[in-house]
């Protein structure tokens, strides 16, 4: 009788044990073949801590509503979905491929030397390009359509004002300028902290860069299933020849040296720096210049829309390091190298373009000494990690430069959030 009820209490051991051995067994499988189909584990296993890494907040009393689009709006969202070309160049991306989007406004000069660096890039055949244009100018759209040297997929933001002559988000009849007193003039604006109303050249800064967000993380078909890390560069910003093996090799780093960071950057964040030149890996605020993040740290910015889109200051980067980045809860930081794979040359502001008026022009004939250590990855593994813990620049408390105080300008921020989570949010 002994015998029978120790064989029954092992066997009932043995039942409890088994659930949890093949829980172990499954997550070891899974994990193996995320690795082989060239998952990105690392944001794989955030997004369980988190509640799942497509879990999107949204608020449900608000309504988004988009503009009706012009004729020319209609036609290039059109072209958003178009696949993208040289696919019979390059058919196939690499499993670790990290996409790569350059987001450009009407500097042509600026575009043709940037894609010109990006010709010379390690590895850049086995990756997606995706262009987002801030309106539709012809010569920048040719520049675009030039690319050989990798797949390249063109998008164009259907809502920049700039495609808007007479009605919002452009211009619209019976608007308030400059300092007008909406009372006396009897127009129409809310004026931002400092009395100054919309300008729509300038608040396309902001919209394109979320709207450009939104769409690459949650609208396109080539790059919304994408959970791994995604680069991001501007229209003047140099690409050394090693960036992306450089980028790669940062974004494999980032969990075992930095698991805390939300990000891997290409230059530091003073864009007049070129580095250390230590050996050492840096960890700092993110910058704004070749910053790369996964999907997970994408959810997180996603649910602060409410404060990037009502903070009144008409920079993107600015918004961000001054209320979403201290909203994350804790400090965010990005790792990189000691030495530059990128460099900003812009002298010119992005929404002057070609306006002579402005007296902000300059040819882009700039040249760049490529070293032999800047044509391949300069980065060792086994380098230790200085953290650089105080930094100027923004912050919280800062108030912001102003001109987005347009309640108009807020909402359409905040459509722009919801517009692909939302049964019927698209104007169309």
């Amino acid at each position: 009788m002994a015998l029978y009820k120790r064989s029954r209490f092992r066997d009932s051991g043995f039942r409890r044990v088994v659930p949890l051995v093949l829980l172990v067994v499954i997550t070891v499988l899974v994990i193996i073949f995320m690795i082989r189909d060239g998952v990105d584990v690392e944001s794989w296993s955030l997004s369980q801590e988190v509640g799942g890494g497509d879990h999107v907040e949204l608020d449900t009393n608000f309504r988004p509503e988009l503009p009706e689009k012009t004729d020319l709006a209609t036609s290039l969202e059109k072209r958003n979905r178009l696949p993208p070309r040289n696919r019979d160049r390059f058919p196939n991306l690499a499993r670790d491929h990290i996409k790569i989007v350059l987001y450009v406004h009407n500097r042509p000069q600026y575009l043709e030397l940037v894609i010109r660096s990006l010709l010379n890039v390690e590895g850049i055949g086995e990756t997606l390009l995706v262009v987002s244009h801030d309106g539709y100018f012809e010569e920048m759209d040719r520049i675009v359509q030039g690319i050989e040297f990798c797949q390249v997929k063109q998008i164009f933001a259907p809502y920049s004002p700039h495609l808007y002559p007479d009605s919002f988000p452009g211009v619209s009849p019976g608007d308030c300028w400059g300092k007008d007193d909406p009372d006396e003039k009897k127009c129409r604006g809310n004026a931002d902290q400092y009395g100054n109303h919309r300008s729509p050249r300038i608040v396309s800064l902001k919209h394109h860069w979320w709207w450009m967000m939104n769409t690459v993380w949650d609208g396109l078909v080539e790059t919304k299933g994408h959970s791994g890390h995604i680069l991001f560069i501007e229209e003047d910003h140099f690409i050394y020849p090693n960036a992306y093996r450089n980028i790669q090799l940062l974004a494999k780093l980032k969990p075992s040296k930095c698991p805390d960071c939300y990000a891997v950057n290409l230059a530091p964040s003073d864009v007049k720096s070129k580095g250390e030149g230590w050996k050492s890996l840096i960890v700092e605020k993110i910058g704004n210049v070749g910053y790369t993040f996964n999907r997970t740290v994408w959810r997180k910015i996603h649910a602060k829309a409410k404060g990037f889109c009502s903070f009144d200051d008409y920079n993107w980067d600015i918004t961000m390091w001054a209320t979403v980045y201290p909203s994350l809860g804790s400090r965010v930081f990005s790792l990189r190298g000691p030495r530059t794979s990128a460099v900003h040359f812009g002298k010119c502001g992005l929404h002057q373009g070609n306006d002579k008026s402005t007296g902000c022009i300059d040819n882009g004939q700039l040249s760049f000494e490529i070293e032999e250590i800047d044509k391949r990855s300069n980065i060792v593994s086994d380098w230790p990690v200085y953290v650089y813990e105080k930094q100027t620049g923004y912050r919280a408390g800062f108030k912001g430069w102003g001109g987005w105080g347009d309640e108009r300008d807020r909402q359409l921020c905040l459509s722009f959030a919801y517009m692909y989570h939302v049964a019927g949010a698209s104007s169309d």
